[in-house]
């Protein structure tokens, strides 16, 4: 028998064998996971802001569109229910035109904490706008469908790596009839709003040609300031302070819905963007949003967002210490 060929018959399983083995290592390397998917947030604002929504405003098709496309984000993404349902359904009266809102939705789910589950930071932003007006369509592509993306953005990413304490995501309707949703939610929260420790709100992230975002609140929270520098400071985007006091030229306190979790003493920092000439007007496009800059901002808030997670003991500690009485 030719030796050579004994050899190799008695060498070929081997070979075999360390090739299999090397080939499921391969496999089962981790991928690397990207913080956003550039490509899926620029679909969700582009679809959001499209005509076919006609501007989203809430109790129309294009409302409910939104809707279903949002629910079946949370649902893809594996977030989890309260009450079996994303849907929370409320009935709402504007305040500045009194026209009646039934059975407005916001969409509520969650990721569970790995650390703290029945402690929570919930994330929101706003899916309705104004809708069509003497035959305009108000798309609403920065406000708000640049905050809707980034929560979905966030959600994503905390489906993927889990946070240390619980997190909440609420896509919030009837802003634009006076901070409907969030009213709804503080007044009928899914938990205990004790257990509510912070509320992080996005509501026009995409438009600004300047490089700069405002991270408001910390006039009301100084607490948080540093946290947030922590993060950002060395950061693609200028993320600057203001806006929450009358030492500015105006204060959003009260001007998204982050204001009804502040009136529940619940801090907050809302991420928005000063205004701009398309705001409240026909031409808050897709095409008019700065896509470059968005997409870096809702990697960044996703990173203030984890560090503020990792550092919830000390913003606890901090608004308790705010709350007790002064002796």
């Amino acid at each position: 028998m030719n030796r050579s060929y004994q050899t190799l018959r008695y060498l070929l399983p081997v070979l075999m064998l360390v090739f299999f083995v090397s080939c499921n290592q391969i496999d089962e390397q981790p991928e690397t996971f990207s913080t956003i998917d550039s490509e899926q947030i620029l679909s969700d604002l582009e679809y959001l802001a499209s005509d076919e929504l006609e501007g989203r405003k809430t109790n129309t098709e294009g409302n409910r569109m939104a809707q279903e496309y949002i629910e079946k984000r949370f649902q893809n993404l594996g977030l989890k229910m309260f009450g079996g349902s994303y849907r929370h359904l409320f009935d709402h009266s504007s305040p500045r035109s009194e026209e009646e809102f039934v059975d407005a939705v916001n969409l509520i789910g969650y990721v569970e904490g790995s650390v703290n589950p029945d402690r929570y930071i919930v994330v929101t932003a706003h899916y309705d706008h104004l809708g069509v007006r003497e035959d305009e369509i108000y798309n609403g592509a920065d406000d708000n469908a640049s905050g809707t993306g980034g929560l979905m953005a966030a959600a994503r990413y905390f489906t993927n790596v889990q946070p240390e304490n619980s997190i909440i995501f609420i896509a919030l309707d009837a802003e634009e009839q006076g901070l409907g949703g969030a009213r709804h939610f503080v007044e009928n929260p899914v938990v205990p709003l004790g257990q509510i420790v912070m509320n992080v709100n996005m509501d026009m992230i995409s438009n600004n040609f300047d490089n700069e975002l405002y991270a408001v609140g910390t006039y009301h929270y100084p607490f948080l300031k540093p946290l947030i520098e922590q993060t950002t400071a060395d950061g693609p985007v200028n993320v600057l302070f203001g806006y929450d006091s009358d030492e500015w030229p105006q204060d959003w306190t009260m001007a998204s819905d982050h204001g009804p979790f502040h009136e529940k003493g619940i801090p907050f920092i809302y991420f928005g963007v000063e205004d701009h000439p398309h705001y409240h007007a026909p031409t808050d496009t897709y095409e008019n949003t700065n896509p470059e800059f968005y997409l870096e901002v809702v990697e960044t808030i996703i990173d203030v967002i984890e560090n503020l997670d990792s550092r919830l003991d000390e913003v606890v500690e901090a608004s308790e210490a705010m709350a007790e009485p002064a002796e």
